[in-house]
């Protein structure tokens, strides 16, 4: 990686930015990319950097947004061969070279995505254990408890000293474990249910939960919001000290999070060997080299027989105007 691609992905890291990181690992000439090639992808289709030019860019942002979304890797094999047939290699994508020469090259797509957060209350010996079990799992720990103290949490990044702070930092990847064990469970949860969250858990017993739930409903708090509370927290593994019931929550928490990267949607990590051949949603073929173009940013159009046609240049649009006919005996998508 060039220095300036360093600095770059260094500082979105340190931000938790998510990014996706694009190096060209294999290329066969005429091709503008080299092997080492690397650019830096945001959220928003930012391109940072060179792998290649007009013919593998859109194929790369497109695969990079799709990489952040469902945070797998994969390798993009680009080229005019056809891809095998006698095999299926996990983690791979083919897809036709969109440009009229035989150079091909391959991209791997790498997204950073930001860990997700463990937010424990409560300062008691089971909220020290989890937070050393959700370190274990590359879990950003963050404490929340007026007598949470660095030397008591060790692994937190995070201490906070009340619950004021907490509704600000809840997210889709957040997750909470009330464990204040009965000292301020009710108002522990009313800041948690304040926000969006992957996992809210309590540990308390089923009759305790019960009173908790009642003052929650009694100040306003909605039945969908409470049933989102997973109580007794954890999995049943039959665990009694500090440390087991911690590891009870931990593997709940990871259940949860890996069966939500795999709930329909999140898409598959590129597990095919099929050819992409198909534009999608925002994207057409330009009927005269059949390169694929992002229509919301396409600077070239032409509008024939009621239809609205995208090019990658404007000799592509020239020609398409100039004879028509000529490229429409393939429908363009």
């Amino acid at each position: 990686m060039n220095d300036d691609s360093l600095s770059q992905a260094v500082e979105l890291r340190a931000k938790g930015v998510p990014f996706i990181l694009a190096t060209v690992v294999a290329c066969r000439r005429p091709t503008s990319a080299y092997v080492g090639a690397k650019a830096i992808i945001g959220g928003d289709g930012a391109f940072s950097g060179w792998v290649g030019g007009s013919c593998a860019h859109p194929i790369v942002v497109r695969e990079a947004l799709k990489a952040l979304e469902d945070g797998s890797p994969r390798l993009l094999r680009i080229s005019p061969d056809p891809p095998p047939t006698d095999q299926a290699l996990e983690g791979v994508l083919y897809f036709d070279m969109p440009c009229q020469s035989q150079g091909a090259l391959e991209v791997y797509i790498e997204p950073f995505l930001p860990r997700p957060e463990l937010l424990i209350v409560g300062e008691t010996p089971l909220a020290q254990a989890l937070a050393r079990a959700g370190k274990l799992m590359d879990f950003a720990i963050c404490v929340s408890d007026p007598g949470a103290t660095p030397e008591r949490f060790p692994d937190a990044e995070v201490l906070l000293d009340g619950l004021k702070q907490v509704p600000a930092r809840l997210g889709p990847d957040s997750y909470v474990v009330v464990a204040t064990q009965g000292q301020y469970d009710e108002q522990a949860l009313a800041a948690a249910l304040q926000g969006e969250t992957a996992y809210v858990g309590l540990v308390a017993s089923r009759k305790r939960a019960e009173t908790v739930f009642q003052y929650l409903r009694d100040e306003g708090i909605s039945s969908e919001a409470i049933s989102r509370i997973r109580c007794p927290a954890g999995l049943d593994l039959g665990g009694v000290t500090p440390a087991e019931i911690a590891l009870s929550i931990a593997a709940e928490i990871l259940q949860v999070r890996r069966q939500s990267a795999k709930r329909p949607g999140k898409g598959t990590g590129g597990r095919t060997a099929g050819r992409g051949t198909e534009p999608e949603a925002g994207m057409a073929q330009d009927p005269v080299c059949s390169m694929t173009v992002t229509t919301g940013t396409a600077r070239y159009t032409s509008d024939h027989g009621g239809r609205t046609f995208y090019f990658c240049s404007a000799s592509c649009q020239d020609s398409f105007q100039r004879e028509p006919e000529r490229y429409l005996t393939a429908p363009t998508p």
